[in-house]
């Protein structure tokens, strides 16, 4: 099978989740794009794939959830 990853990355003042080079859905917070993430994940998993997901740490004067 297929190597699945998703990355957690800013779009301008939201957050996305990048898969096969493409953000298809801003998120409000960086958890609400990672909740997304692993729900895709799981999915890819269940069918065999190696699954790879990244987010990024807390920025300087950035809250835990990416506001």
């Amino acid at each position: 099978m297929g190597l699945a990853q998703y990355a957690i990355v800013p779009v301008q003042d939201e957050w996305g989740v990048l898969h096969d080079g493409d953000v298809k859905s801003r998120y409000a917070t960086k958890e609400a794009a990672f909740e997304s993430a692993v729900a895709a994940a799981s999915l890819a998993l269940r069918e065999g794939h190696e699954v790879h997901v990244s987010v990024p740490g807390r920025e300087a004067g950035e809250n835990a959830l990416g506001i």
